[in-house]
Formats: structure tokens, C-alpha cells, sequence
């Protein structure tokens, strides 16, 4: 392994969309769906400790969440575990991070990743995300991992890259052009006929002081807030100097903040099955093994009749769950809540966001 490569897993997320398994005290990250009996972040922090030496694997999350990353991940050394006052979207996360590296080791590559990935193919994910942080690490560039589009999902990012799927360089990487943010299926079909795009995967891969450079020229404004971190970071003031540079700090993703306005962004086309699975029906989508309805169930403990096209899901797989007269509906049953909602990524957000109306705060 590279001593001089580290990952960065950001798991500050709240996971609104995965409500009411997901809540703001153990969000999405911390929750295990895909019957292996792991959760997201465990399985994310085991991936990358295949080609990143542990002692470089580094966890940033909020202060609230410090306890449960923790919890799924007990052999991660408390210098590697950095706690943002609040959640302020991925570019202050990654200025965070990025500065505690530079002060670790001015030759760190950095791999950064979401927390809450479905990977299937760890040999492949292995290789070519290896290949990329080697391909960064002698040239200033900003890499993110493409994914070959499998159907016109609005639920992604997607990226345009010079010279279409054909366009790569010797070494299997394409000039990115554009990028685009969850367009709706009309024109994510015309994206995938196109040839010229493929999904976001939100995985990226830089130099530490490239993406420094990058940052400070196109989100000042973030930067400036970090001004004496090679003095403050590392020691017994850092909680002070992060709270004081969050509290003024504004929300902005890397994505919009940096990717979308840089010149050296790159796409290194990746071969592994990815899922963000950032919601029901993403996840709906995502499962292979639908019956003959196309309903997916969670439990064999499930009557269901005259329904088609549904997700159904209990906490407690004992208990059964009739259902009759559904299409296409996400029926989530918790301890505490129930959601029974059509199955449509629009329609669970705006439900969800009647949590904030007195009364039901504790449901959040």
C-alpha cells in the first residue's frame, strides 16, 4: 500500500429521503438494508482498508454523529475522526479534511467518498480506484469516478466528457465538460443517447494541495474561513478554530462549488456496480430479486394481493404485513412510525417535510 495515499468518508449526511429508518439520531449511514448484517459506513470503511493503510483512513462527520462512527468502526484512532460543528454540505467538509492532511503530509493523494455506497465488485472497485489515485498523484488534476449510465435516472449527477465514451487518453481517463445535477428523465434520456455522459458517482480523487489550490481560487469565501489552520489544526485549539470558521461558514457542495468552474476536472470510467442508494426508490431499483409483481419484500412474512410494483419493509421481520390494492407504494414500518406513501421521490420528501410541524419533532 502507498503510505501516501488516504480516504476521507464523509458521513454527516442525514439521510432524510431513507425516513423512518433513517432519523437525525442514527441516519442512513449507520443503518443496515442490504441483509449482510453491516452498515453502510462498516462496509464503506472495509472497502477502502483493501488499498489505503488503516492509519490513513479518515472519518468526517458531526459532532452529534462522532459516537456512532465510533460505535461501527472501533479501531479508528481518534486523530482520524474529524467532527464538524454542523453539516454544511461537502465543500467545508472537504477544505476540513483537506487542510488536516496537508499539515499530516503536503504529499498526501486523497480519495474521497460518501459513506452510504452500494459497491458489488470489490476486485474491480480495488483496481481502478487504485489506478486512479495513482494516475492523480503525478498531475493536477481533480478526478471523479463516472459510472456508464444504465437507465435515464433522475436521481443522479451526471457528467459530460470530451469526445464522447470513446474520448479516453492512454491511460483510461476523459476530460470532463460539463456536469449536470439530477436532470429530469426527459433529458437524462437525451444524456444517455447521447453517448457523452455518464452517473456521478460523488467518489472523487486529487492531490491534497491540487484540490487545495482549486478550492481557494473558486470558493474564497469557504477558504478564507480556514486562514492559520497550518498553526491551529492538530492542536488543543482545533474545536475552537473549526466551530468559529463553520458558524460563518455558507452551504455549498464540491460539486457545484469547485467541479462544475474548474479546468482540470477529469472522469476516470469505472467498471464496478455502484449504487447511491440515497432513497426508497433508488433502493426499489437497485434490488434484482422482484416476484413476479415486481414487489420487493424485506421479509417472507408478507400477504400481499392485488399489488404490484411496491416496497415493503418491516424492522421486525416477524411480524406480517398484509397489503392489498398497492401500485407502486413504499410501505415502511418502524417501531415507532409507519409510512405508507407512493412510491415516488418527490412525493416522500415533501411528505417527510411535515415533520417539521409542532407535534412531531420527536419523529425527526
Amino acid at each position: 500500500m502507498n503510505s501516501n495515499f488516504y480516504c476521507v468518508i464523509m458521513a454527516g449526511g442525514i439521510g432524510t429521503r431513507f425516513w423512518p429508518m433513517s432519523r437525525i439520531a442514527r441516519p442512513k449511514q449507520f443503518l443496515e438494508v442490504a441483509g449482510t448484517g453491516k452498515s453502510f459506513i462498516r462496509h464503506t470503511y472495509e472497502r477502502f482498508a483493501r488499498i489505503i493503510p488503516e492509519e490513513n483512513i479518515i472519518v468526517a462527520t458531526t459532532e452529534r454523529l462522532g459516537g456512532l462512527v465510533k460505535e461501527h468502526i472501533p479501531e479508528l484512532k481518534d486523530g482520524n475522526l474529524l467532527l464538524e460543528p454542523y453539516g454544511r454540505d461537502t465543500a467545508p467538509c472537504i477544505a476540513y479534511a483537506t487542510y488536516r492532511l496537508l499539515k499530516r503530509n503536503p504529499r498526501a493523494t486523497m480519495v474521497v467518498t460518501p459513506a452510504d455506497h452500494i459497491i458489488v465488485g470489490s476486485d474491480i472497485f480495488e483496481k481502478e480506484v487504485t489506478a486512479a489515485m495513482e494516475y492523480a498523484s503525478s498531475r493536477d488534476v481533480l478526478m471523479t469516478l463516472g459510472m456508464a449510465p444504465t437507465r435515464p435516472d433522475p436521481n443522479y449527477g451526471y457528467i459530460q466528457v470530451s469526445g464522447g465514451r470513446p474520448g479516453k487518453d492512454e491511460r483510461n481517463v476523459m476530460k470532463v465538460k460539463t456536469f449536470t445535477e439530477k436532470p429530469d428523465v426527459e433529458l437524462a434520456k437525451v444524456f444517455i443517447s447521447s453517448g457523452e455522459f455518464f452517473w456521478n458517482s460523488g467518489i472523487f480523487v486529487w492531490k491534497a494541495d491540487t484540490i487545495k489550490a482549486e478550492m481557494e481560487r473558486y470558493i474564497p469565501e469557504v477558504t478564507r474561513l480556514f486562514a492559520g489552520w497550518e498553526n491551529a489544526l492538530g492542536s488543543p485549539v482545533e474545536s475552537r478554530f473549526v466551530e468559529k470558521a463553520y458558524s460563518d461558514c455558507i452551504k455549498i457542495s464540491i460539486d457545484y462549488g469547485v467541479m462544475e468552474k474548474s479546468t482540470r476536472t477529469w472522469m476516470y470510467p469505472a467498471h464496478f456496480k455502484w449504487a447511491d442508494v440515497g432513497s426508497w426508490e433508488s433502493l426499489y431499483n437497485l434490488v434484482a430479486s422482484k416476484d413476479k409483481n415486481g414487489n420487493v419484500f424485506n421479509s417472507e412474512n408478507v400477504l400481499s394481493s392485488g399489488t404490484s410494483g411496491s416496497l415493503i419493509i418491516s424492522k421486525d421481520r416477524e411480524k406480517l404485513m398484509a397489503v392489498c390494492g398497492l401500485e407502486d407504494f413504499i410501505v415502511i414500518d418502524t417501531d415507532d412510525a409507519l409510512l405508507i406513501c407512493p412510491r415516488s421521490d418527490k412525493k416522500v420528501k415533501d411528505f417527510v417535510s411535515g415533520l417539521a410541524m409542532p407535534g412531531y419533532e420527536q419523529f425527526k
